[in-house]
């Protein structure tokens, strides 16, 4: 009997353990390949429904995940249908996504050795692609290439979103205004190519009738018509054709203001702004004057022209991570006024103490991109940025064009090679959905977010959006909500024409940023490399001034820029409302033209007598201070404000006795002034500025004073 009892128990163990074990073993290892019609795709999300477990497929399109026999796999990707496949007892799960014709507006052209080809149907120009076999890559901008196996003679191109997705029902093709076999197309030599108009849908049948319903591709030869034909067939094709028209500078969008103007103490006793860090204005003044170019008098923000420039500020002893810099001297462009100078220093944290940072590269690859100043340069500018990141730091890239898509899931900052590979196969082509690209952007910065890191997402782009939400208020509606992640962004602008400003500028002051004009590979080494730490980590966010001038001193004031950064009183002690942050290491300044009691100026706005309201003159104890400063920030993860008070002396300068960088922001800001043309400045001449500005020269280690002294020569 015993001995049965120890058998029964052993049984008991044995099916124990092998239900333990199958258990065990019914989590494993699945891979695979996922690949559309054309091959393999990168970055589609493999992920286990019902849980937060996920992957993402790589160049090749490969995956790998663990997971158990009764989980589902769901595979996505923005233009694609999802599929949903349960594991069962397969180790190996390949799958082949199908595209949803209703969001897509591609064309893939298969060529010669299977290179796959994808560009926007709406896209303006084009260049060349390969040989004498696919001859679309180059004639359409928009075209990402990936080689492929295969054999030659196997060429056909396919319009997504038409009627049929069967690669073997091809377009219709025209050539020179006559209908051609497929042959004759592949047959042409892509440098006889000038023009070619992809149309689809609708457009495509109201054109060619029902022979146009699998879409049509027209080609306009240099040499196979006469001009005044060409012209004519051009002029047939217009109202179909979906390219993109040639861009004029008037095109470009600046956010028209008003500078500021005198005020008097008595009756707005308070100015408050937010900090602005942002020196995008500089660099974009820089570019119109090189090229000899009208600046638009609404592109000069003079605080951004100012604060382009870093100068030395005492350094922070104290807890606070800034310090304070004020500074009284005479004004140098108005007679018997005087300028008032606050500088803030702020806190420089050494390298290996930097947080680890979540990096989203949020790029715009539409068809305005596709110039050699905007998309080229913004990838050579982004790999300048690559070369700073740590090992601990992740990035992630996502595209927008029509739609938004993720190229490089969030990768090690290690990876430099696989990050770079990733950067130079993006190619312009399309609408502009930019919308749709800051929605996913920060959903990936929130999904890798980093508690305690640097979490920012980095929009690069020329700011054309056109799909979606893309108003100026619908971008700060939605930029705002985005703050409330704790995620931070930069703006990064590039290209002309059709640059706009006023929106990369409403992005970056909304959404906890900052924002810089990349006109050169220069600037991008400046703004994304030396000054690295400053632009990509912040110290301190929702950094207010709020001060108070003495009327005993002080007859009127005006605040140099920041017009579109001036806040209401009662806003710096709110704490919901926004302002700037700043950056490690960062400078900024500040400049008040003050007209003093007793002066008599044809800009003074006197006041009339108050019967109900008593004027409150500052007593006798006050009687040495010009000013009381407040500044109010929050650290980067906090949502409660610090304080800190400083006074300003009466103790005027005279110019001569001014420091290098009282003399160097002042210049800047002159010559800011007289590019808006400033009714407020009596002087505005160049040889005046040019005369300041060497005076606060300094070591200028860089160049960059000595490059603003001559764009001010070269302007009358």
């Amino acid at each position: 009997m015993k001995n049965v009892k120890i058998i029964s128990l052993g049984i008991v163990m044995l099916i124990t353990f092998l239900n333990l074990t199958s258990v065990k073993f019914s989590e494993q290892k699945i891979s695979g390949v996922v690949s559309d019609a054309l091959g393999p795709m990168a970055g589609v999300s493999v992920s286990i429904k019902g849980t937060n477990k996920k992957t993402t497929t790589d160049f090749d399109g490969k995956y790998a995940i663990i997971a158990k026999e009764k989980d589902v796999l769901l595979f996505s990707y923005i233009g694609y249908k999802t599929q949903a496949i349960t594991v069962g007892k397969k180790t190996t799960i390949n799958v082949e996504l199908k595209e949803n014709a209703i969001t897509t507006n591609e064309v893939v052209v298969m060529g010669y050795s299977q290179e796959r080809v994808v560009f926007d149907d709406k896209a303006p120009k084009v260049k060349t692609i390969s040989n004498n076999y696919t001859a679309l890559q180059g004639q359409v901008s928009g075209v990402t290439v990936m080689n492929r196996n295969g054999a030659p003679g196997n060429s056909n191109v396919v319009i997504r979103g038409v009627t049929s997705l069967d690669k073997k029902q091809e377009p219709l093709y025209i050539i020179d205004g006559k209908p051609a076999r497929a042959e004759d197309f592949r047959k042409l030599n892509p440098n006889d190519i000038e023009k070619v108009i992809v149309l689809k849908d609708e457009k495509s049948t109201a054109l060619y009738g029902n022979r146009g319903k699998n879409g049509a591709v027209t080609i306009i030869t240099k040499n196979g018509l006469p001009t005044e034909k060409k012209d004519i067939l051009i002029k047939a094709i217009a109202p179909f054709d979906n390219s993109i028209p040639s861009i004029e500078p008037n095109q470009e969008d600046y956010e028209l203001f008003v500078e500021n103007p005198f005020t008097s103490p008595k009756s707005e006793p308070l100015s408050t702004f937010s900090i602005d860090v942002d020196n995008a204005s500089y660099t974009n003044v820089r570019r119109f004057i090189n090229q000899g170019q009208t600046v638009p008098k609404d592109a000069v923000r003079v605080e951004e022209m100012v604060n382009f420039f870093k100068y030395n500020y005492e350094k922070p002893t104290e807890n606070h991570p800034f310090a304070i810099a004020p500074e009284y001297g005479e004004c140098p462009w108005n007679e018997k006024h005087k300028l008032v100078k606050i500088g803030l220093q702020g806190k420089e944290i050494p390298t290996d103490e930097l947080p680890n940072s979540n990096f989203v590269f949020l790029i715009d690859v539409s068809g305005s991109m596709n110039s050699q100043n905007k998309l080229p340069l913004l990838k050579e500018s982004m790999k300048v940025l690559v070369n700073q990141l740590r090992k601990n730091d992740n990035v992630a890239i996502v595209v927008y064009a029509g739609a938004a898509g993720m190229v490089l899931p969030p990768t090690s900052g290690d990876e430099k090679e696989t990050i770079i590979k990733a950067l130079d196969i993006l190619s312009a082509g399309g609408s502009t959905a930019g919308g749709a690209g800051i929605e996913l952007a920060y959903k990936m910065a929130a999904e890798n977010f980093i508690k305690g890191g640097n979490n920012r997402v980095i929009l690069a782009t020329d700011g054309d959006f056109n799909v979606g939400a893309s108003s100026n208020k619908d971008m700060e509606t939605l930029i705002e909500e985005k703050r409330k992640s704790g995620v931070f962004l930069t703006c990064l602008g590039y290209g002309m024409g059709n640059y706009k400003d006023s929106k990369m500028e409403t992005l970056a002051n909304k959404g906890n940023g900052n924002y810089a004009y990349i006109d050169n590979i220069q600037e991008a080494n400046r703004f994304l490399g030396k000054e690295f730490k400053g632009s990509m980590f912040a110290i301190a966010k929702d950094v207010k001034i709020q001060i108070e001038f003495n009327p005993k001193h002080v007859q009127s004031y005006r605040l140099i820029g920041y017009e579109n950064r001036k806040l209401r009183p009662e806003d710096f002690i709110n704490d919901a409302i926004d302002a700037g942050e700043l950056g490690s290491g960062h400078t900024v300044t500040a400049l008040y033209e003050i007209i003093p009691t007793g002066v008599e100026s044809t800009f003074n706005q006197d006041i009339a007598d108050l019967k109900y309201s008593e004027i409150k003159i500052a007593p006798k104890d006050y009687s040495d201070e010009l000013a009381t400063i407040k500044f109010r920030y929050k650290k980067p993860d906090g949502e409660k404000s610090i304080e800190m008070v400083e006074t300003i002396k009466n103790n005027v300068f005279s110019l001569a006795k001014t420091s290098e960088d009282f003399k160097f922001s002042a210049a800047v800001a002159w010559f800011g002034l007289k590019l808006r043309d400033s009714k407020l400045v009596t002087n505005k001449t160049s040889k005046d500025i040019k005369a300041l500005a060497l005076q606060g020269k300094s070591k200028d280690e860089d160049g960059y004073r000595s490059e603003f002294i001559r764009l001010v020569e070269a302007v009358n």
